[in-house]
């Protein structure tokens, strides 16, 4: 008979005292494939297989092999399984042996989201992990045109132009945008990036110092957590409504109690939960942040991509004191390849600019030319208007379908624009062996853990509805059910 795991089981790669079934296990076969008996490129027994020979749970197997996959020592391959990983070997014998590498919560993060990225489309994978859009909805026929246009009339670009803050062309577009959206801006202030994430790292860098402390929503989306990890900060997280956004009492109580250097929040379609905050609490958090000298660095990225009647506001619409750094881009609502973006950075505008010169000297002019004269010539608001559409019917038809297939107990959010839906497990359900067992069955999701630096939401999924509802895609939902039940029923 198995024996029975810890009433409360420890996390990936604990090792104080004694070990558990799943460590055990992994030693039995790290041990394996060092003695030669398992070999490179090698497949290993299956899940079913080793769960059967050793009489332990599909689950303790599934967390043995999801720790040598963390370690680099296998590797999952999609409806094929786990294979022994290739190992680099060194030009020379090392003078010593280091010890195993424990890895903290926010590296652990990083690598999460590295693997969940790079398993979207392998082997066909239905990508419900994915964090970007269906490429279909995209007009990539235009863009390319405009591209090659202006590739062929190469005078009208220079390499000057790719300097900060951006080409006059696109800052004049980005600019009108605004200014039709009902905020007018300064072009002056607009810098243009290579994407949000360069933003969001740029204005991060300009407003706080490696040590600092900064407010995040949680959960939150996992770019801003590598932007604070990456400049060698400290992520304080603050508990988050699902349809309302920040807590503001909460915030508060936090900036009583330490000095808080920035807060980075997403206002509009947060990712994961898709909430869309109101006016009135947008102004108060702006005022919240204001009254304390606090930035905020105000991620906007599906600003464009709302299911209401009107584009909502962003915090740079109530900022009176040049606190709010106003991040966003094209790349969930015009095209993702080009990875163009820009930011609105207040009072902090010159020192972006520096830093912009200073990370990555520019940013190439021949895309910012053809997304400028896309949203000068074509119909970018058809383009969004049909965008909008499709996605607000197919988030209504990906909830329906959760609560439909997924067990008892299941919740799911209410987006109010974006392309994701936030999914809590019932019964204990383990984010990361979802993960792990979607993927073997060529499904790929986006584990909760990694929209937080605490390890926290690991009952929860994100999974990405911008793709065209179909038979495949109802198939994959209804085998993510079936998962969640078979894992529910062990963890009972």
């Amino acid at each position: 008979m198995e024996r029975q795991p810890p009433a409360a089981p420890q996390p990936f790669g604990y090792t104080a005292g004694v070990p558990t079934l799943y460590e055990t296990l992994a030693a039995e076969i790290e041990s394996q494939i060092a003695s030669g008996v398992l070999l490179e490129g090698e497949k290993i027994p299956s899940i079913r297989q080793t769960s059967q020979h050793h009489n332990l749970s599909i689950t303790t197997v599934l967390r043995a092999y999801v720790l040598l996959e963390s370690r680099g020592i296998v590797e999952s391959r999609p409806q094929s399984g786990y294979f022994v990983r290739p190992r680099v070997k060194p030009a020379a014998p090392p003078s010593h042996v280091p010890a195993p590498l424990m890895l903290s919560s926010e590296v652990d993060v990083s690598r999460l989201v590295l693997k969940t990225l790079r398993s979207i489309h392998t082997g066909g994978a239905v990508p419900l992990g994915s964090p970007y859009a269906d490429p279909s909805s995209y007009p990539w026929k235009r863009l390319s045109q405009y591209a090659n246009a202006i590739a062929r009339r190469h005078q009208e670009w220079s390499v000057m132009n790719d300097l900060p803050p951006g080409h006059p062309q696109l800052i004049r577009q980005i600019a009108r945008r605004h200014l039709e959206n009902g905020l007018a801006v300064d072009p002056g202030e607009i810098i243009v990036t290579v994407g949000a994430t360069e933003a969001i790292n740029l204005c991060l860098q300009a407003v706080a110092r490696p040590g600092d402390t900064i407010a995040v929503e949680s959960p939150t989306y996992y770019a801003m957590l590598h932007a604070i990890e990456r400049l060698g900060m400290r992520a304080v997280e603050v508990v988050t409504d699902r349809k309302e956004g920040i807590d503001l009492e909460a915030l508060a109580e936090v900036i009583a109690s330490q000095k808080i250097a920035a807060c980075m929040v997403m206002p509009n379609f947060q990712n994961p939960l898709g909430f869309q905050m109101s006016d009135e609490r947008k102004r108060a958090l702006v005022e919240l942040l204001g009254t304390h000298g606090i930035p905020v660095i105000e991620n906007d990225v599906y600003h464009e991509l709302y299911y209401g009647d009107s584009h909502p506001t962003s915090l740079k619409s109530f900022d009176t004191r040049g606190l709010v750094l106003h991040c966003a881009s094209f790349s969930k609502s015009l095209t993702a390849a080009y990875r163009i973006g820009w930011c609105l950075p207040g009072r902090y505008t010159a020192e972006v600019e520096k830093l912009k010169f200073l990370n990555t000297l520019a940013t190439s002019s021949l895309p910012q030319l053809a997304i400028a004269e896309y949203l000068q010539n074509d119909g970018y608001d058809a383009h969004l208007r049909k965008m909008r559409k499709a996605f607000a019917q197919q988030a209504r038809i990906m909830s329906a379908a959760v609560l439909r297939f997924f067990p008892e107990g299941t919740r799911v959010s209410e987006p109010k624009g974006g392309y994701v839906l936030w999914v809590e497990l019932p019964g204990g359900v383990d984010a990361m062996t979802l993960y792990a067992r979607a993927l073997e069955e060529g499904i790929t999701v986006g584990p909760g853990n990694m929209f937080s630096a605490r390890g926290s939401f690991d009952h929860f999924i994100r999974l990405n509805y911008s793709y065209p509802w179909s038979a495949r895609v109802e198939a994959a939902v209804k085998r993510l059910g079936r998962l969640v039940a078979e894992l529910a029923g062990d963890a009972s």
